[in-house]
């Protein structure tokens, strides 16, 4: 049940966001990661009581708070950013015609505060936990196991990554991964014997157009080599080049088809030798999943819409459980991973009381 106190306060929210955001916490940077973890978890604390867990992993410290009682509802977020030490310099925490700025308010600090004002509204706060991880910025290879365990126990999942455009919630998320395409071949004399050696390059320009063919928008499936490097000096045949692909997907079958076309890439060049590494780390997030937690969400904001989404989440792993998730409940506003990622003041304090109606409608369905 809500209390009486239906809307939280927006100052106390920017506060608690400044907090974390003058906390730097880029990912894989271990001392601002456990720093990080501490400011995230005295803001529980603060607001909810309770006592914080840190579980430290190999990744950083993962935050974890209980309200007690069966597990019914799980408040799924990540204190890890894109943005090196030093960002915060350059780019203070500000406040400013309705805006938020600063390295990480949208996605996603701002709506782990919103997540958490949001359960402070609540009297009743049993069946809730609170896992907020230390490594979604880069593939959450040492949180999944904890975040599958814990959805699987509370049985719904709400997600506080940044809203999609105009506020709708992330109904549907496609799987993605990135594959690392290794070439190697063998180094020769450019000018003197070229003909010597095995062009790595060369097997590299061939394996992108391969690669790029590969994707099927008109189903949803994008395949896209983003960086390649090759060669060591302008006179030498290249002995060895590396491709990296962005993939999405919309489908199990997709992810399949794509996996299988990696493993059976085969070399142009003659005496060209092809590893690959990689995959669909993340599996599709389906609409499907969704849609008993979007319907509540409807009954408390009529208007608010839902839309499926390219990028990817801790939710895809929740979602691919078969365990009703619903995402993009953080913060509204934009520019995720860039110089104006912004946040807009004026959604705070609807998106926290979203939060407590959502969790409070959760708690009364699962109610024996």
């Amino acid at each position: 049940m809500i209390t009486h106190t239906t809307v939280p306060s927006v100052d106390a929210m920017l506060d608690d966001l400044r907090t974390l955001v003058e906390t730097e916490s880029p990912s894989r940077h271990l001392d601002a990661l456990d720093a990080s973890a501490r400011a995230v978890a005295d803001v529980i604390e603060k607001r909810l009581r309770g006592r914080a867990v840190l579980i430290p992993s190999e990744a950083g410290p993962h935050v974890q708070w209980s309200g007690g009682g069966k597990p019914k509802v799980l408040i799924l977020g990540h204190h890890d950013t894109v943005f090196p030490l030093g960002t915060l310099e350059r780019r203070p925490f500000k406040v400013e015609d309705g805006r938020v700025t600063g390295p990480g308010v949208f996605d996603m600090l701002g709506g782990l505060v919103q997540a958490i004002h949001g359960l402070a509204l609540l009297d009743d706060r049993s069946g809730v936990e609170i896992l907020v991880t230390a490594d979604e910025e880069v593939g959450s290879r040492a949180s999944r196991a904890l975040i599958e365990e814990r959805a699987l126990a509370c049985g719904a999942v709400l997600v506080f990554e940044g809203a999609a455009d105009g506020g709708a919630l992330k109904t549907g998320r496609k799987g993605c991964g990135t594959f690392a395409v290794s070439i190697t071949g063998r180094a020769s004399h450019a000018g003197l014997e070229p003909a010597a050696g095995v062009n790595a390059l060369v097997e590299a320009a061939h394996q992108v157009l391969d690669i790029a063919a590969l994707s099927r928008p008109e189903i949803g499936t994008t395949v896209t080599p983003t960086v390649a490097s090759a060669g060591t000096q302008d006179n030498v045949v290249p002995a060895e080049a590396t491709v990296f692909v962005d993939v999405r997907v919309e489908s199990a079958d997709e992810k399949e088809r794509v996996e299988s076309a990696f493993a059976t890439l085969a070399a142009h060049v003659d005496g060209a030798v092809i590893s690959i590494q990689g995959g669909v780390g993340r599996p599709p997030m389906p609409e499907s999943a969704s849609m008993q937690l979007m319907a509540l969400a409807r009954t408390l904001q009529p208007g608010i819409e839902g839309k499926a989404v390219g990028g990817g989440s801790d939710g895809n792993f929740t979602a691919a459980l078969g365990v009703p998730t619903l995402d993009g409940l953080g913060a509204v506003g934009g520019g995720a991973h860039a110089d104006h990622e912004y946040l807009l003041v004026d959604t705070m304090a609807e998106r926290a009381s979203l939060v407590a109606g959502l969790v409070s409608a959760i708690q009364t369905q699962q109610s024996p």
